[in-house]
């Protein structure tokens, strides 16, 4: 089974979103069990800080020794960073998907969409 970490909320496209900080970001990636399908990360093309980004919209790609699969925003907001160690090391999505294989962080529009989101249960069971 994959891992889920419970203080986290999820999308239907699989990706993980922290909560908000103080200043109404939050850090996106993706999950362990999206990790797993993809397989082998090699490239990763995200946006640039300052972007940008609606909720839904694609906003980058993940590509990996089997596919090609598409990045989603999450919520709508503008990137305030980029995780550009996986620039140089894109296999630490699989290595450490919840950690050091994050890949944006997103200054939110409404904090208030972030409880839109799925919960670790509801995601387990769309997964499960």
């Amino acid at each position: 089974m994959s891992n889920i970490p419970e203080d986290l909320s999820y999308t239907a496209e699989h990706e993980w979103v922290s909560a908000p900080d103080a200043d109404g970001v939050v850090r996106v990636g993706i999950t362990d069990f999206a990790q797993d399908a993809l397989g082998d990360v090699v490239y990763v093309q995200m946006p640039e800080a300052g972007s940008k980004v609606a909720a839904a919209s694609v906003v980058g790609e993940v590509e990996s020794t089997k596919s090609v699969s598409d990045i989603y925003a999450p919520l709508s907001g503008e990137v305030v960073n980029r995780n550009d160690a996986l620039d140089a090391d894109p296999a630490l999505i699989n290595t450490d998907p919840y950690g050091e294989g994050w890949l944006l962080e997103i200054r939110l529009e409404d904090a208030s969409a972030y409880e839109t989101l799925l919960g670790a249960n509801e995601y387990e069971q769309q997964v499960g």
